[in-house]
């Protein structure tokens, strides 16, 4: 027994390379054609999103209007003309002032009436508290159109008709219902023990989501504040309809100066469009690194 047991051992060793058993793969490691397909998937859709934006900034070079109908001609061309145009002879940073006024303001408060609101419901419960939840929902199934009068009156009455903190209420009223299920979600992945040492350390109930709770839902409070910031930063209609002064328009609405009824500057609207593109890619620079945590955690926690 011993020794057929020992002359299978060499012939195996002598087989060398080519006769030895294949070592399988580890449970979830992919094999060579799998890494490469995933690969370049992944390539084709980066090239498929970056390519507008591209070709946004290749058209923002060529210094006339109808450029972009002979694209080829923009190599010989090239100038940062109407950058300059843009930055010197149009209300372009009164814009960006508006619009960060705007966004900042819709963040801060949207986050905060959100955060509020989802805790209560994941950690109080009251009557109705389910029921609340659906209504916050249900407000989001109206269209634009049909808010658009009824908002009108409302912030007539409150004289708050071109003034900064009536778009603010107006653009919160769309992001807190959002902001609040989404938070309310991240809230449940806490553990309730938190709160409860809180309670034994003799915090408040605000205090308790104030010291313990918000620390913990960082990444959660970075995607509600995106989604807020970028709500407000390009929203057209509730700003073309509610701020009056043009000095108070946002970047959005001070884009469409550029196309009249008859004529349409759109290498000026290309140059503003990437200049546009600048604050908010500052934004979410900052919040990136608690995004993807934020988005997922809700589904793989809990």
């Amino acid at each position: 027994m011993s020794t057929t047991t020992v002359e299978t051992s060499v012939a195996v060793t002598e087989a060398g390379p080519a006769g030895a058993a294949r070592t399988p793969r580890s449970r979830g490691e992919r094999g060579l054609v799998a890494s490469l397909a995933s690969h370049g998937i992944l390539i084709v859709g980066s090239v498929v999103a970056l390519f507008p934006v591209a070709w946004l900034m290749f058209l923002s070079l060529g210094p006339d209007k109808d450029d972009y109908l002979h694209p080829g001609g923009i190599w010989k061309k090239m100038t940062f003309e109407n950058y300059s145009f843009v930055l010197q002879h149009t209300g372009f940073f009164d814009w960006l002032k508006s619009s960060l006024i705007v966004s900042l303001g819709t963040t801060v408060l949207g986050v905060l009436v959100a955060a509020t609101t989802g805790y209560a419901v994941s950690r109080m419960r009251f009557p109705g508290y389910r029921k609340f939840m659906w209504v916050l929902l249900v407000t989001q199934m109206f269209p634009v159109a049909v808010l658009m009068v009824p908002m009108y009156q409302i912030l007539a009455d409150l004289q708050l008709i071109d003034n900064y903190f009536g778009l603010i209420l107006v653009y919160c009223s769309t992001a807190v219902p959002y902001c609040a299920w989404l938070l309310k979600g991240y809230f449940d992945t806490i553990p309730f023990e938190i709160d409860e040492a809180g309670r034994v350390d003799g915090l408040t109930p605000f205090g308790t989501f104030a010291r313990l709770i918000l620390p913990l839902a960082k990444p959660g409070l970075a995607v509600a504040a995106f989604y807020s910031f970028i709500t407000a930063f390009g929203e057209v209609a509730f700003a073309t309809t509610f701020m009056l002064d043009d000095k108070k328009y946002t970047l959005a609405v001070g884009l469409q100066s550029f196309i009249s009824e008859h004529d349409a500057q759109r290498n000026l609207m290309a140059a503003t469009a990437v200049l546009i593109a600048i604050p908010v890619s500052a934004f979410f620079y900052l919040v990136q690194k608690n995004l993807v945590t934020g988005l997922t955690a809700g589904g793989t926690k809990g």
